[in-house]
């Protein structure tokens, strides 16, 4: 797989809301509370306003316009700004089993959204990644995304049998073309894995270390899958990515050593060499080194979480 796949597979990204909403004249509508995950939606007709809590600018949303918003932080959806916001579960509460929402009569605007819920323990690897709101534009390119909002909002329609799997499915596949468009848009601005994806050369030196993290890479065997200078590719890749190229395949192998021991129950034993450690203890001393813990408090930890408040 590739690196934004492998990532996005970490996370166990799961979609437990998908629905619609049309409204029509005035309205505002405060979400509070939000759950750690990403809300994404998709603007099918008319256009509202975006106001997150802690973002100055207020975003305008236009018909195509997509968002997610990443950080969990209550937010207003309104069509100005001057009415009174009613609270979400009262406009909302009927949504939980999806299908369409209407409020205030409905026809003037319309949109689609869902909601994901990520693997608790590394949700900030993506999350520390994006901005609070991440806006994207509509655009002749995003032709894959339009196409999924347009399924989405005919299975919303519709609800025919089999139309949660479907929309489980389609609501994933607007999450990642939403996140390509977004490191494709926004990699001159941003520092970071997601962004140094949109780069040639850093993207084949990631791509060498998520295909094969057991290897004994070296700098030099990482800068000629980059195709670049030993020195220059050191220098580029802290630059882009915010960490030295062994850095972050030290990170990359603690979160996988992580996954492993969160749900396949394998020893350190059979951990350690297969993500290229020759003995425990170096293994142990970098697990705990990244992950701020040792892998069997790690364990301890992840066994105290109830399935409910994952």
């Amino acid at each position: 797989m590739d690196p934004l796949s492998d990532v996005l597979s970490l996370l166990k990204p799961r979609n437990y809301m998908s629905a619609g909403f049309t409204a029509g004249g005035k309205w505002s509508i405060q979400f509070e509370d939000q759950q750690k995950g990403i809300k994404t939606g998709a603007v099918v007709s008319g256009e509202c306003l975006l106001a997150v809590e802690g973002v100055v600018d207020v975003v305008r949303l236009s018909e195509g316009d997509c968002f997610l918003l990443p950080s969990g932080r209550p937010f207003r959806l309104a069509s100005d700004m001057e009415t009174e916001p009613v609270d979400a579960p009262t406009v909302f509460s009927s949504a939980r089993d999806g299908g369409i929402v209407s409020y205030k009569g409905g026809g003037d605007f319309f949109m689609i959204s869902s909601r994901f819920a990520l693997a608790e323990g590394h949700s900030g690897v993506l999350l520390g990644m994006l901005p609070p709101i991440v806006h994207i534009r509509r655009q002749s390119e995003a032709a894959a995304l339009r196409w999924s909002v347009e399924r989405m909002m005919q299975e919303l329609s519709e609800q025919r049998a089999g139309g949660f799997l479907i929309l489980q499915h389609l609501a994933h596949m607007m999450l990642v073309q939403a996140l390509r468009l977004h490191l494709a848009e926004g990699h001159k601005r941003g520092a970071g894995w997601l962004f140094a994806l949109a780069d040639k050369q850093m993207s084949a030196a990631m791509n060498a270390m998520h295909g094969d993290p057991a290897r004994r890479w070296t700098l030099s065997a990482l800068a000629e899958h980059a195709r670049m200078s030993r020195s220059t590719f050191a220098l580029r890749f802290k630059e882009m990515v915010g960490v030295s190229p062994m850095e972050y395949l030290t990170r990359w192998r603690m979160l996988l050593a992580g996954d492993q021991l969160a749900n396949t129950g394998n020893s350190i034993s059979v951990i350690a060499p297969s993500l290229g450690y020759e003995s425990e203890s170096a293994f142990s001393t970098a697990f705990k080194r990244v992950m701020g813990c040792s892998p069997r408090n790690y364990v301890r930890g992840q066994n105290s979480v109830s399935p409910s408040s994952q």
